[in-house]
């Protein structure tokens, strides 16, 4: 729980509501923890308050931040839209406690929008962090979304810059500052592959690791699409890490596909990973498949080849830039083959996302005088056609 012991002028408001997100906003949130002049306020729900989901929030007490709230958005048969609405209504009765200088919210998710409208409507600033980025989904439009309401943008390269001034917002308040969770990739605060093995069971000396979403605008042919993937998996016969899919509409379909894999001894398969331990697993992981943003991000900085399935990443990435992914359809037999030309990829570590430096970019924005006194009214910056 939250204490009301410090000036609410230092006060930053961190909403997180996934495993993914935290790991994107944890480096940011422990630079602000340490500054003298700020304190960070975390505000956890969505799928961290899920068991059905592993629980991440425990993760996130257990990471020692002092103001952690809990709220629970949903149950397991919310819509979206509901889940929305509700986190809204709770996000909103906090910041009237809290009453903080600035809300940062991360990516795509609803939890973010939700964010982003209260902070809006309650004339607080909005941070948003890696907007300017596409994907398949309905995800897409809700990032963009949270890029109109925001006031200031964390972007992690210059593509994503220029899409949101696109959008209509001022290149000042556009600022290049990598991808967060490179901070942790490249420091020294991951587990050992033996400690992350141990802790997780997974006794396998070769593995690969796979992460499925649903896309949420094809939910007709989900059940096809994940029936075909885990058929390729299947056929392969290697050795899989598997992590569940996030709780979007459709999630249940993948699950009981997952069944299937339960008595298989080639599978071990996780609710949840916690976010250093998984970057361990990824490092010395041989392939990463699926259609989770880590094989666009993540797999080429530790240079691991990435099968990406099916639209969700869809004009996310160039494939002649981009060399460690392998495209294919929801296919049992172009998986089995995309999986031998993987293993086949001699690969170089390489980041399209930063330096590794993002905390101490967004700690140095932070102080500049004109983010707090710039004007709370947004404006729309037309472009010169």
């Amino acid at each position: 729980m939250y204490t009301n012991d410090s000036n609410n002028e230092n006060r930053i408001v961190f909403l997180t509501g996934t495993r993914a997100d935290y790991g994107k906003l944890k480096s940011l949130i422990k630079a602000v923890d340490e500054h003298s002049r700020f304190e960070p306020y975390i505000f956890a729900t969505g799928m961290h308050m899920l068991s059905k989901y592993g629980a991440t929030y425990q993760e996130i007490q257990k990471d020692g931040f002092k103001h952690i709230y809990t709220y629970i958005n949903q149950n397991q048969t919310n819509d979206m839209d509901i889940t929305l609405s509700n986190t809204i209504t709770g996000f909103s009765n906090y910041i009237a406690e809290i009453q903080p200088v600035a809300i940062v919210v991360h990516g795509d998710r609803l939890e973010a929008l939700a964010g982003a409208i209260v902070g809006a409507f309650n004339n607080i600033k909005v941070l948003h962090i890696e907007g300017g980025e596409v994907s398949g989904t309905i995800d897409e439009s809700i990032r963009h979304a949270i890029s109109k309401v925001s006031h200031y943008h964390f972007v992690s390269n210059e593509t994503a810059k220029k899409r949101i001034i696109q959008l209509g917002e001022p290149e000042e308040n556009v600022i290049v500052f990598g991808s967060p969770d490179i901070d942790i990739m490249y420091s020294d605060q991951l587990p050992t592959l033996e400690k992350a093995k141990k802790h997780y069971e997974i006794s396998f000396d070769h593995y690969n690791i796979f992460m499925y979403h649903p896309v949420t605008t094809e939910l007709p042919q989900l059940a096809n699409h994940i029936k075909e993937v885990v058929d390729g998996l299947i056929a392969s016969n290697e050795n899989y890490i598997v992590i569940y899919p996030n709780n979007d509409a459709g999630s249940s379909i993948i699950l009981r596909e997952f069944e299937r894999l339960i008595k298989n001894p080639h599978f071990r398969i996780f609710p949840s990973v916690k976010f250093e331990a998984f970057l361990t697993l990824l490092k010395h992981a041989d392939i990463l498949l699926g259609n989770s943003s880590s094989g666009i991000r993540e797999a080429s900085i530790y240079g691991k080849p990435a099968i990406d399935i099916g639209s969700r990443q869809h004009g996310r990435y160039n494939e002649a830039d981009n060399k460690h992914i392998i495209h294919i359809e929801e296919n049992a037999s172009d998986l089995t083959q995309a999986i031998q030309n993987a293993h086949r990829l001699n690969l170089s570590p390489i980041s399209y996302f930063g330096d590794g430096n993002s905390d101490s970019i967004f700690i140095d924005v932070l102080n500049r005088q004109e983010i707090w006194s710039s004007k709370i009214q947004k404006r729309f910056i037309d472009i010169n056609f």
